[in-house]
């Protein structure tokens, strides 16, 4: 039982401090405690040295923090140089309905994919006084943001979401011994992100079959009306303060032409070496991932550079500010592989599957990794953090119980968005309302339905998919959604405390 100490330690703590890097670090530490002894100077020196040294020297770890770090430059530039807003301003006088404003604003978030935390930011404010005129709620606005930003992020494979997850994939197919590489076994596991992809395809499902329902229609109500909030909303706006030269010097050219360089460069490379159609290495896709990047970063410096956006002085400390903004998360790595080298050598695995074997029923294993973690990402407010705690112990249970383990890994990143998106302290639920300049509880209030309506779903099919052991269950989830929104639209609404 004593290896359940350090996962335990560290979900705990996650649910106290709200910190995952304090979380993992003492959770793995004790982990060292009980296999090393007590000696604190002794354990802490093994800890750093055989645990957290070996991360760093390893070929594939080291590889992983490069990427993360090009990968934070150029998110950096992309948010600085105003090509969103010039984008976003050159389709606006197109857009002359509730609907169009709507589908706008998801396409919008889309678009700006490789940055979660960018894209309430960006795009809220661009659309917010569009809104207002056409009478759309704020809620709608901070709602469609927050679902177009991290479950968004999560179904890339090649920007810091994607990387990271194949990170902690890979740790724990190495120590599996496993042999396939760990960007094949996202793409596998892609189609069972049951959550973040209901997530994305909710929004034109609602805005197309115009079937608001719960606390959204509400408000929604409210909005044309002509009331813009609740008599005792508290809008949240505390966006930094807009860059006016970026903004009148911008061009949309500034957010296509890295983005088609990157691809360009990213496809260019791995053409020649049979992809999409045989397996390519994840050494070779690191490498192309981190060159494609780079002279995405260099074409966007440029061009900041010809359009006077910003001085090349300028664009460079944008650049190297951006990549120093990616050490928590590769703090959090680091310590996520580390936590999953002690819990390796403690058998905690082979624990849990002792537990488990004879006693549950194995068809509903990605089902409590679902429950579990979602509780942890509401309570913690980081999917980041769900994901480096429970990823290490649903692998190695899936690969020895014989489930598979990409409904495993699946379940696992929807939990980490699930509760992500039910929990008032995360930060993208809380960056969604700033954005929309939204009262940040309204919002919790008309998202929690939605996203609970699509937890529910993502439990059913992962049930049903442990059964069938087929990725068309997505299918079947997204069906299940749409007819979802239709029955829900129908039912009568509940007053709320804001309403009355």
């Amino acid at each position: 039982m004593l290896s359940l100490l350090p996962v335990i330690i560290a979900i705990l703590l996650a649910f106290i401090t709200k910190n995952v890097i304090i979380s993992l670090f003492l959770g793995a530490l004790a982990g060292v405690f009980i296999i090393n002894g007590l000696n604190p100077i002794d354990s802490i020196t093994t800890f750093i040295g055989d645990y957290v040294f070996v991360q760093l020297t390893d070929s594939y770890n080291a590889a992983v923090i490069a990427l993360l770090i090009f990968i934070g430059g150029f998110v950096s530039l992309m948010e600085k140089s105003g090509g969103a807003v010039a984008f976003a301003k050159s389709v606006s006088k197109y857009i002359t309905t509730r609907t169009k404003a709507t589908l706008a604003t998801w396409f919008g978030g889309i678009i700006i994919f490789f940055s979660d935390i960018g894209t309430p930011l960006i795009v809220g404010p661009i659309f917010e006084s569009t809104y207002d005129k056409l009478k759309v709620s704020r809620e709608k606005l901070a709602w469609i943001l927050d679902s177009t930003a991290t479950p968004v992020a999560v179904l890339i494979p090649f920007i810091g979401w994607g990387i990271y997850i194949m990170g902690l994939i890979n740790e724990e197919f190495a120590r599996l011994g496993l042999t396939e590489s760990d960007f094949s076994a996202y793409m596998n596991a892609w189609p069972y992100f049951i959550y973040p992809i209901l997530a994305v395809l909710i929004v034109p499902a609602v805005v197309l079959l115009k079937r608001d329902f719960g606390p959204m229609r509400t408000a929604e109500k409210r909005t044309t009306e002509g009331e813009r909030y609740w008599p005792n909303a508290a809008p949240l706006r505390q966006p930094a303060a807009p860059d006016l030269q970026a903004e009148n010097n911008s061009r949309p050219i500034l957010i296509w032409l890295p983005l088609a360089v990157l691809f360009v460069t990213l496809f260019g490379l791995l053409v020649p070496e049979g992809f999409p159609f045989e397996a390519v290495s994840g050494s070779t896709f690191r490498v192309a991932l981190s060159t494609a990047y780079l002279f995405a970063s260099i074409t966007l410096i440029i061009l900041m550079i010809s359009f006077k956006v910003h001085t090349f002085k300028a664009s460079f400390e944008i650049y190297t500010t951006g990549m120093q903004r990616m050490i928590n998360v590769i703090v959090i790595i680091v310590l996520a592989w580390a936590i999953g080298m002690v819990l390796e050598e403690m058998g905690t695995a082979n624990y849990i599957v002792q537990i488990i074997d004879g006693n549950i029923p194995l068809v509903v294993i990605p089902m409590l990794i679902f429950i579990v973690g979602s509780v942890m990402a509401f309570a913690s407010g980081t999917s980041w953090g769900t994901f480096a705690i429970m990823l290490p112990i649903a692998i190695p249970i899936a690969a020895q119980l014989d489930i598979s383990i990409y409904i495993c890994i699946g379940a696992v990143i929807s939990a980490g968005i699930f509760g992500d998106h039910c929990s008032p302290i995360s930060d993208s639920t809380i960056l969604s309302s700033t954005g929309a300049g939204s009262d940040h509880i309204d919002h919790v209030k008309t998202q929690l339905p939605m996203a609970l309506l699509n937890g529910t779903i993502t439990v059913i099919a992962l049930f049903v998919g442990t059964l069938t052991d087929s990725p068309l269950i997505v299918v079947g989830a997204i069906a299940l959604m749409v007819i979802s929104v239709f029955i829900m639209s129908r039912l009568p609404d509940r007053k709320t405390a804001s309403e009355q």
